[in-house]
This record gives structure tokens, C-alpha cells and sequence, in this order.
């Protein structure tokens, strides 16, 4: 199909130069305007694209060639573009840093991929004519990207944004399309931490977020001009793929609150393509697991919550006790410290679910952090020996001691994991790992997880089975009178 649907990706000079800002001002001044919105995320990244989602009010993907083919993420962007009426992309980390010298995976490359101009967000901190020449270096360094405009961030005040203003266009001709300005360290519209911004689901004032960001476009961004600019981009032809999705036959829960929130949309979706019923649970709230034939235990901030984890001993020992049961489990990050014997985090020791006899300690800077590479070299439930995986991880928690090889299942090629080349923990039906993976990227995860289900769910099924028909035969060889027939009654919980 071709589509000609408006687009355009903001980029930056680097990491923390206020694209995020820049896209959610963006963001409300176009629903304001009333034009239907499809948001999306370069990059591995969890929490951006959550935020994006809050603040457009729809479902924000994520787009990664390193994680997904190419072609598969050129897709997504389609299916999830179609029927809007602008797309709008936040890039990640410098315009053209890459996972090599050759940029292989960066924001530029995506741009190019899916055909759409880039607004550039420059910080303004401490700078004025030499932002132009970093702008047009930007201009010269790849003749393929096309650029639409520049916004700037941080600007001090009028004269300043009068002289970078004017020293952009001139020497670049390229336009300015909005100055924000620069913001006391007190008026920081979304609080941060060690792995960036706080998560959507640990912050209450959502609604005065938005009314904020609305004051700040309409204010600091000619977001006209930004439509127009967007309106620019060239028609592509694509070719799209169907997913069949199955009848739902497994009952798969995934920990689902304030404390884990890291898990690509497409994963889940995956989940259920396959037939699976997705059954959301409550670290913090619920106290025993429900009837589920496996569970997934996504990434997240168990550390900040370790206080009221710890105190739900009762789901803790449910799932550990379901996991000697034969459950099948697959955690990443923040599933793996929930499964680990303890975690000590700012001096003090927190007892997690102990499925895994392995202590965590979290550390002031990341332990691991960027794209990975894995090969399975070890038996274990969801992959089979020789299965490469492409992933990332972003963890400032590592082992204590050192992690045998017999307990690991993946050989790290690229990334830290575990230390020393290991990633992956087994036991049993249970795999946990520091690696995030997408379900596009490796599409033979989900049909395991649902298969590993299934069969957990048939084992069950077989056991009840095996033992009503032992009890029928004991009752009948001790002569027992039959019990009254009495009608049966289904009770669903």
C-alpha cells in the first residue's frame, strides 16, 4: 500500500536536549487543533513512550531497527499511522548516533526509512552563532536527511533567542519553528530519577500536566508551520502482512501496576495472537496468584517500591510456590530482582520472592545499559539452543557474587547481563533475564510462551483427571453408596 500520511521526527544534537519537551508541547497543541494524532518512540524506551501515550491520549509505539527488521518496523509505523491525521516521532539520543561509527540504528536512519523531515531541537545553554554551525554540520553530515526546521530549548531570553534566531536562518536557511525557554530546576514538569523520568503510573496530575504543555506550544511553538512542514513528506510504498489472531484458550497474567510498567505493546499483543487471555496482577495488591497457566513479569522500578513488595509476602510465596508447581514464568529486569532471594538498595537488604538464590545490590551508575546481543546455549523453556535474540537492557542492580554458567542459559555476544557473559536464570519453567526483548524482533517467543502455557494447562488438566478417576475406583472398591445426583452448579470467580 502507499500512504501519504503527514509526518515528521524530532531529533537532537544529543540525549537530554529537550525532545521530549518539544514533542509533548507538540502533542497537545495538535490535538488542540483537533488533528487525530499516532505517536511513536525511537528506540528502546519504555518510559518516553509512556509519557507520550498519556499525553496524546493513544497508544505510543516504538520504533528500532536493531531490535526489529526494518521492513517489520516500517510496517508498524503504517498499520499504527493509518487513519491519523499527522504522525509525529521522538528520536532518541543524538540525530545520528548509531550503534556504530556508521550510525547503523539511529534516529537518522530511521527518518530516512519511513521518509519523513526532522525538526531538530537544539539546546541553546551557554551558546549563540556556534549553534549554527553545529546545525549546519547537521545539514552537511548525511545530503539524505531531510530537515524541516529547528526548535530551541533552553533560551534565556529574548536578545538571546533574537541572535540564534537570526544565525540559524542565515547561515543554514533553515527556519526556527519555536525558542522554549529556559526552566528553573524547581519548575521541571515531569520529576526524574535514575533511569530518566518518573514513570505516567506513579503521577497524579496528568490533567495540569497537559493544561501546561497546551500554555507552553501555544506560547514558544508555531506549530502551523510544524503541520506544514509535515505535510511535506513523500508518499512510500509498503507491503503489509497479516497477523492472525488465535481463539484464546490460556490464561496468561503479567504483574501490572505502578511498579511494572515496562512492556512493549507489541508483545502482549503477541501473547494474544496466539491465543492467549491476558490477566492482569497487582504486585502490590494482590495477595495470591489467580488461575493462570503462565506468567510474565515485565521490567520496572521494583527498588523504589521494595518497602510494599516486601510487605506482600503472600503473592511472593504464591508465585514461587507456582513456580515449583510447574508454571511456566518469563521475567526481564525488574521481574528478575522481584524473583531474586534479596535486593539491597540504599543500604538496606529486601527480601524479594526467592525463586532464584541469588543476591542483587543496586549500584549509584548503570551496571548495563544499551543494545544486547544472545545466543541460547543452555536448555531452557521459551528458547532452543542456537536461537540468537537481539534485546536491551538499562539496570543499575547486579548479582553479589558471581553466577555459575550451569545457571544461565544465554551466552551474552553483546551487553553485560549477568556478568561474565551470562544472562538468563532457569529454573524449572521459569526464565529470568536483564535482557528486554520485542516480540517482533523474535517472533517464535510468543508461540513458545503460549505453547509452554498450553501445556502447563493440559498437564493440570490430565492430573485433575487422573486423580477423580483414582478416587471414583476407591469409592467404588470400598462399596460406597453413590452420592444423590445433584445438579451442577459453575461458579466463576
Amino acid at each position: 500500500m502507499v500512504t501519504e500520511i503527514p509526518r515528521l521526527v524530532v531529533a537532537g544534537l544529543s540525549g537530554d536536549s529537550g525532545k521530549t519537551i518539544v514533542t509533548s508541547c507538540l502533542l497537545t497543541a495538535l490535538d488542540q487543533a483537533g488533528l487525530s494524532v499516532a505517536v511513536f518512540k525511537k528506540g528502546p524506551d519504555y518510559i518516553d513512550a509512556a509519557w507520550l501515550s498519556v499525553i496524546s491520549q493513544t497508544a505510543c509505539r516504538n520504533l528500532d531497527t536493531y531490535l526489529v527488521d526494518p521492513d517489520k518496523a516500517l510496517q508498524t509505523f503504517t498499520i499504527n499511522s493509518t487513519g491519523s491525521e499527522i504522525a509525529v516521532i521522538e528520536g532518541n539520543r543524538g540525530i545520528f548516533d548509531g550503534k556504530d561509527v556508521d550510525g547503523t540504528h539511529s534516529t537518522a536512519e530511521l527518518a530516512k526509512l519511513v521518509k519523513a523531515p526532522i525538526v531538530l531541537v537544539v539546546d541553546a545553554t551557554k551558546a549563540t552563532r556556534t549553534l549554527a554551525a553545529l546545525v549546519k554540520g547537521c545539514l552537511e553530515f548525511d545530503p539524505e536527511v531531510s530537515f524541516a526546521g529547528v526548535v530551541l530549548n533552553k533560551i534565556a531570553g529574548p536578545r538571546h533567542k533574537k541572535i540564534v534566531t537570526e544565525t540559524i536562518e542565515r547561515y543554514c536557511q533553515l527556519p526556527v519553528l519555536g525558542a522554549l525557554p529556559k526552566l528553573g530546576d524547581d519548575a521541571s514538569l515531569i520529576p526524574g530519577r535514575h533511569l530518566g523520568l518518573v514513570t505516567p503510573a506513579e503521577f497524579d496530575t496528568e490533567d495540569g500536566l497537559r493544561l501546561r504543555l497546551a500554555d507552553m506550544a501555544d506560547r514558544f511553538l508555531d506549530t502551523d508551520r510544524i503541520v506544514e512542514a509535515a505535510r511535506q513528506a513523500a508518499p512510500m510504498q509498503v507491503t503489509l502482512t497479516d497477523r492472525a489472531k488465535m481463539t484464546g484458550d490460556t490464561r496468561i497474567g503479567y504483574f501490572k501496576d505502578s511498579v511494572f510498567t515496562f512492556y512493549y505493546p507489541e508483545n502482549l499483543e503477541a501473547l494474544q495472537s496466539q491465543g492467549a487471555e491476558l490477566v492482569p496482577v497487582s504486585s502490590l495488591k494482590d495477595s495470591s496468584l489467580p488461575a493462570l497457566d503462565a506468567l510474565y513479569i515485565g521490567g520496572g522500578f521494583p527498588e523504589t517500591h521494595a518497602e510494599r513488595l516486601t510487605a506482600n509476602r503472600s503473592l511472593m510465596g504464591s508465585v514461587k510456590e507456582a513456580a515449583e508447581d510447574g508454571l511456566p514464568i518469563y521475567a526481564e529486569c525488574g521481574g528478575l530482582i522481584y524473583l531474586s532471594r534479596s535486593l539491597t538498595w540504599l543500604d538496606k537488604k529486601y527480601p524479594m520472592a526467592g525463586l532464584f538464590d541469588i543476591d542483587l545490590d543496586m549500584h549509584v551508575k548503570p551496571v548495563g545499559h544499551g543494545y544486547t546481543s544472545l545466543t541460547a546455549d543452555r536448555a531452557n523453556p521459551f528458547f532452543e539452543i542456537g536461537d540468537e535474540i537481539r534485546g536491551h537492557e538499562f539496570h543499575y542492580s547486579g548479582p553479589v557474587a558471581d553466577i555459575p554458567i550451569t545457571q544461565c542459559c544465554f551466552e551474552v555476544n553483546t551487553g553485560v547481563g549477568l556478568g561474565n557473559g551470562r544472562d538468563g536464570l532457569t529454573h524449572k519453567n521459569c526464565l529470568a533475564c536483564y535482557t528486554h526483548l520485542h516480540a517482533d524482533g523474535f517472533e517464535k517467543w510468543a508461540l513458545a510462551f503460549v505453547d509452554n502455557a498450553r501445556q502447563y494447562r493440559q498437564q493440570r488438566e490430565g492430573i485433575r483427571k487422573e486423580r477423580h478417576q483414582t478416587a471414583g475406583n476407591r469409592s467404588a472398591g470400598r462399596g460406597l453408596v453413590p452420592a444423590p445426583v445433584r445438579r451442577q452448579v459453575r461458579i466463576v470467580v
